[in-house]
């Protein structure tokens, strides 16, 4: 099978990205081809109806969801990418639409048009706390009922707000704030044969070298 040349990629890939551009209008904030791939930035208002053209127009077909991700920059005032990628199985292309938003502001859940959408969006709201407006059941996914936080904002600590443990006395799991267990030291990871100072027990019966 002979690999398709990235001149020819490219050029698809322009010809696609006019035709959006086209469609789009003011809709459109920013349409990107690299590394043979498309790219679009839209308003997060017009997501529903962006998707629903570039499902159903028959120069587009992208009617597979594949994905939906987070992306997190904490210094921007819209700090998270929410991330589609699409796939159209009839014309062999994918393509990548973002929407922006903050921790305020939801994102209009795409269920209607795709039925994938549902765990994806639950998975960005578990990790990343990204809300979607008019999800029919936007609950946590992959992280316990009474988990504090959302584990991969860049700001959320390593070692997380609560630990989980089971209480033999009262029978159940409880939830307990974070407590570390012994304070930080400093490890001497020299070889003992070569960097330690004092001797080892059995250290003694070894022989100095003759000589």
């Amino acid at each position: 099978m002979t690999a398709v040349p990235r001149s020819e990629i490219d050029e698809v890939l322009g010809e696609l990205k006019s035709l959006i551009e086209g469609q789009l209008g003011d809709d459109l904030l920013v349409a990107d081809v690299a590394h043979g791939e498309l790219s679009i930035t839209v308003q997060a208002n017009t997501l529903p109806r962006v998707l629903q053209w570039l499902r159903d127009d028959p120069n587009t077909l992208f009617k597979e969801l594949v994905d939906v991700c987070g992306v997190d920059y904490p210094d921007r005032p819209q700090r998270f990418d929410v991330v589609y990628h699409l796939l159209s199985m009839h014309h062999n292309q994918r393509i990548r639409v973002r929407v922006l938003t903050d921790e305020a502001t939801p994102v209009p859940s795409v269920t209607g048009l795709f039925r994938s959408a549902g765990w994806f969006e639950r998975e960005a709201w578990d990790m990343y706390g990204i809300m979607f407006a008019d999800h029919p059941d936007l609950r946590r996914l992959l992280t316990d009922y009474g988990f504090e936080g959302h584990p991969l904002r860049k700001d959320f600590p390593l070692t997380g707000y609560v630990e989980m443990r089971y209480d033999e006395e009262q029978q159940r799991v409880i939830y307990e704030p974070v407590k570390l267990r012994q304070d930080f030291r400093n490890f001497d990871f020299l070889s003992p044969w070569e960097g330690a100072q004092d001797l080892l027990p059995g250290d003694e019966k070894a022989e100095e070298p003759a000589g």
